[in-house]
């Protein structure tokens, strides 16, 4: 969702005394909203000048309260990621979630674990990520988004010009890329883009856009594709099965140490290779491994 008004009209989200370590972080308040009209979730990223970047998503499939409040918080930490903040506080009035995320409570509930789990992977790109609660009278900015989107029924057509709402049709851990199931390297797509400006077939405007912003940062020599690296070196882009083999070797191989999932990561960045879930990858292949839990 991109309204066009003001940050200073923005409602206070909450008060709070910053300490010299909170100056450089941002920070993301989220909410879920469910009733007999459907659900929606929102959440609004607050950047160290406190500039406020809100988002909202109407769930198009049936949950529970609790989960939109995981969606809710999916989607504020995915918008911190496409931000490239590397230190977050999350702010949520739900109790449950957060004690959850801060690891003081278990729970058994299968429609709440795949949740925790994506999370706590997500978690992974951060250097620093903390989460805390708040009362829901603090936290009116996310719930008024929850709210809306929750409320908004969808017109084809398109009522709107000015809010754009995304409609998503299945649970946040579900997007997440795991493996090639139709046989594509999972750069398919932006090399399609980058050499004949070819879209899939069937995907939305918002897609496109998507598509054409990550592009940017793609380079195509030959056949093969690279990703321009923040100092402009070339890293090669991999597919599933180099990359597997990659973090195998590296952790347990020849001259494997069994290093940590974010120091393999940095590794492979040295010697220039490249895929899209690289770190949490390495740390998933890290706490698999045996040797490394004993």
């Amino acid at each position: 969702m991109h309204p066009e008004f003001s940050d200073e009209d923005i409602m206070a989200l909450f008060e709070e005394k910053q300490t010299h370590e909170d100056i450089d972080k941002w920070i993301v308040c989220f909410d879920g909203a469910s009733n007999a009209l459907g659900h929606g979730v929102g959440a609004a990223l607050v950047s160290p000048d406190d500039q406020c970047i809100p988002f909202t998503t109407r769930q198009g499939f049936d949950c529970t309260n609790n989960m939109t409040e995981y969606e809710a918080c999916a989607l504020g930490i995915q918008a911190a990621i496409d931000f490239d903040v590397k230190l977050l506080k999350v702010y949520g009035d739900s109790a449950l979630v957060i004690r959850l995320l801060k690891g003081e409570w278990e729970t058994r509930d299968p429609k709440l674990i795949p949740y925790q789990t994506q999370i706590l992977k997500l978690a992974e790109f951060f250097d620093d990520i903390s989460f805390h609660h708040i009362p829901r009278e603090e936290n009116q900015m996310a719930d008024a988004l929850a709210t809306l989107a929750s409320m908004f029924q969808l017109a084809p057509h398109g009522d709107l010009p000015y809010i754009e709402f995304r409609s998503q049709g299945r649970p946040a851990y579900c997007c997440a890329i795991e493996e090639e199931r139709d046989g594509k390297p999972w750069y398919f797509d932006i090399k399609q883009y980058v050499e004949n400006k070819e879209y899939p077939p069937g995907i939305s405007d918002n897609d496109k856009r998507t598509l054409r912003r990550l592009a940017t940062g793609f380079f195509v020599s030959g056949t093969i594709l690279y990703k321009r690296n923040h100092n402009m070196t070339l890293l090669r882009c991999v597919d599933a099965k180099e990359a597997n083999f990659m973090i195998e070797e590296i952790h347990e191989g020849s001259f494997g140490t069994h290093a940590n999932g974010h120091g393999m990561a940095r590794k492979i960045l040295r010697v220039g290779y490249y895929w899209l879930n690289m770190e949490s990858d390495c740390c998933a292949h890290v706490r698999k491994c045996h040797k490394c839990q004993a």
